[in-house]
């Protein structure tokens, strides 16, 4: 049939394809995002010229493309060369390298570090970090383990004075080679092992110390790693025991310096639910050569002190998620027909929306609040950096998991194919919840950090004070806290660990929203998160109390 033909088809033999929406690509993170333009003037941030650039970098149709192709084409684990020798490289997909050189030319490995004169270091790393984690989740692991890997190797005069240039360098350098040869370096982790899991303690892999010249810190390890990330990291951070000192931290190089392979072998990589342009690995040490960092025996406190950074990027990461499920979800409705009208002019629709714009801005509210205490040394920052940040892991990655499924509900069954932003964001959101300790753990770390430092809870409290002084749902919360923190004991308020972290994040979501969001957000939160019907399902709210068209004109511009 010619063109003549076609065009003199009768109107009911066309078929035409409308009210369909692709997800919102090539627009500004940045400058887009309200929320995070107050939160950063709040902090005195100066690098507000940066990050708009990057975020108009990371929106573009050309990262997310990058995004969705490091992401189908997964990394391949090489082996063996073709004369059957050892050679354990990982060959990545292009797109993936384009993601790992935008980062690090932004400086998000390593921004507190190459800025320590700041006094909004944290938080714009942590612009930086929610950023890039709207688009592509996987790349920023090297970029979580090597920012949170500097201020222990710091602590290592030597050893810093060889790689402590290159950890910082904003120049990517993907090149296979030792150390001393390479412009720039990843760093990873290893410290779980097959029969302890998160009881690193258990861990088994055995260090014996090498005489070397000029050397009393070198050691041998052999053993396993059941969860290696990621092997293609320059180098990693390693939990092993020492015969005589129990547990110890050790640097251990993926080249040594004579130009040989370290003696780590990649058994294989993991097939994960997300996460998948990233490797992680099973491996086995066979006298693989590494030094120990940190004080001998004491190896579970050093690798904890990068936890404590990583467990950061988790909830920024989280929040990250968050924020552009919920964008992709309002672009939609806003142009998407149901039953005659608009899904955002529907009313159960802006129910569902008000509750996740909620939901997000606390979030972000709240791991932002947490970078900028990262920054501080006063009584009460060291107080939210050890109770808050386990609690804020917990809470704000297993929301993510949950909101995320609603998110990707919004778009139908456009949302539930694997070809779209929506349905990678849903697999990815579990890794958080469980990388750098699941959400018992987390629980327990903010018991831990209570009862070692009872002082901690308290300037926590009576800041919490002067705030809820104002709100009488808001008091009546914190002293119902007090009291529980108070009078349960030991096994009691560990039975009760998830509901009770659980209510403090919510309390210092609410206070933080009361303090720096507009009265009708702040009011909102506070009276849909406590009511009898929070927690089940999103979207049961009074609509009386809300002001839809503002929270969601917040949340994305027109």
């Amino acid at each position: 049939m010619n063109t003549a033909q076609f065009a003199a088809r009768p109107a009911w033999e066309t078929h035409e394809i409308n009210n369909q929406f692709d997800e919102l690509q090539n627009y500004n993170l940045f400058s887009t995002d309200q929320v995070l333009q107050e939160i950063l003037q709040r902090y005195g941030s100066q690098d507000q010229q940066a990050l708009a650039e990057f975020g108009e970098i990371v929106g573009s149709a050309e990262y997310y493309q990058y995004a969705d192709l490091a992401n189908r084409h997964t990394p391949e684990l090489h082996a063996f060369d073709a004369r059957g020798r050892r050679k354990d490289f990982l060959e990545f997909h292009p797109a993936w390298h384009k993601w790992m050189s935008i980062n690090r030319q932004f400086n998000t490995h390593a921004h507190p570090f190459n800025n320590p004169q700041s006094t909004s270091k944290w938080v714009d790393w942590a612009a930086r970090f929610f950023l890039s984690g709207q688009v592509e989740c996987g790349n920023l692991c090297p970029n979580s383990m090597t920012l949170g890997s500097i201020p222990l190797i710091q602590n290592e005069p030597e050893l810093w004075a060889k790689i402590g240039e290159k950890l910082l360098s904003n120049e990517y350098d993907e090149r296979d080679i030792p150390i001393s040869q390479k412009k720039s370096i990843w760093m990873g982790m290893g410290m779980t092992e097959k029969q302890g899991g998160s009881d690193v303690r258990t861990n088994e892999t055995l260090a014996v110390p090498v005489v070397e010249s000029g050397r009393g810190k070198a050691y041998l390890l052999t053993g396993h790693k059941w969860f290696f990330s990621a092997p293609m990291c320059d180098a990693h951070l390693v939990v092993a025991k020492t015969e005589q000192d129990g547990l110890a931290c050790f640097f251990v190089p993926r080249w040594l310096e004579d130009g040989t392979k370290n003696n780590i072998q990649v058994q294989r990589l993991k097939d994960k639910v997300g996460n998948r342009s990233n490797s992680s690995s099973e491996v086995e040490f066979k006298d693989a050569w590494g030094i120990m960092i940190g004080e001998a025996g004491r190896g579970i406190p050093t690798i904890i002190e990068m936890a404590n950074y990583t467990r950061l990027t988790c909830s920024v990461g989280s929040s990250a998620m968050l924020r552009q499920a919920l964008v992709q979800c309002i672009a939609y409705t806003r142009q998407r027909k149901a039953f005659g009208k608009h899904l955002a002019e529907q009313p159960l629709m802006q129910a569902v929306l008000a509750d996740l714009a909620l939901e997000t801005e606390a979030a972000m509210q709240l791991s932002f609040h947490l970078a900028h205490c990262y920054e501080q040394d006063d009584e009460l920052s060291l107080a939210w950096k050890r109770i808050m940040t386990p609690a804020s892991k917990f809470w704000v990655c297993k929301r993510a998991v949950e909101l995320t499924g609603e998110m990707m509900e919004v778009f139908g069954g456009n949302g539930y194919v694997d070809t779209g932003i929506m349905a990678r964001i849903f697999k990815e959101a579990p890794v958080n919840t469980i990388w750098e300790g699941s959400g018992n753990v987390m629980c327990l770390d903010v018991l831990r950090a209570i009862q070692r430092d009872r002082n901690s809870i308290e300037v926590l409290f009576q800041s919490f004070a002067q705030v809820t002084s104002s709100d009488a749902v808001l008091q009546n919360e914190l002293q119902s806290l007090l009291k529980l923190f108070s009078s349960l004991q030991a096994n009691e308020m560990q039975f009760m660990a998830r509901s009770l972290v659980s209510r403090l994040v919510i309390l210092a979501q609410a206070i933080l929203l009361k303090q720096h969001a507009p009265d009708a957000v702040a009011a909102a939160f506070i009276q849909t998160r406590y009511n009898e019907f929070h927690g089940r399902v999103v979207g049961m709210i009074d609509a009386k109390v809300l002001d839809v068209e503002r929270i969601l004109a917040r949340a994305l511009a027109h």
